[in-house]
């Protein structure tokens, strides 16, 4: 499996072939738009991540140490930013949540051209897995 910093790379490669803010943000929605439909069922207050303007879910499953997940959202481009994190962060072992290196978004330009409010989410969303992967490491003592 890539590390986070090999798929950081990756993502980051991506994007720098795209011109223009226009074109970022509609490749940000495409990603989201390609992530797996999250049951209906599965979008409840338990996995709605706090201290998001929208509605964002994370259902996550600890196996063998390491966090896996699925999301969705209400909002095309905080979907988007969630699809980044499952490319980013998914199956990794729990211990890399801890020290998740997000220059990426940085390097993207993303924290510069979101409201607050989308970076505060986007902050909350990480904040949401980095505790998850706690639990994933403390339940399987790594």
């Amino acid at each position: 499996m890539q590390t986070t910093a090999e798929i950081a790379a990756q993502i980051s490669a991506e994007f720098s072939l795209l011109e223009n803010w226009e074109e970022k943000y509609d490749y940000l929605i495409e990603k989201g738009q390609n992530l797996p439909d999250m049951p209906d069922d599965l979008k409840s207050d338990e996995h709605l991540v706090k201290g998001c303007q929208s509605s964002v879910w994370f259902v996550t499953e600890c196996r063998e140490g390491r966090l896996y997940f699925q999301t969705d959202s209400d909002s095309l481009i905080v979907k988007g930013l969630a699809a980044l994190l499952v490319e980013l962060l998914n199956g990794q072992p729990a211990e890399a949540y801890q020290n998740v290196d997000l220059s990426l978004f940085d390097t993207l330009g993303f924290w510069r051209h979101l409201s607050s409010q989308r970076s505060n989410g986007l902050t909350a969303m990480v904040s949401f897995l980095k505790a998850a992967a706690e639990d994933c490491a403390a339940h399987h003592g790594a």
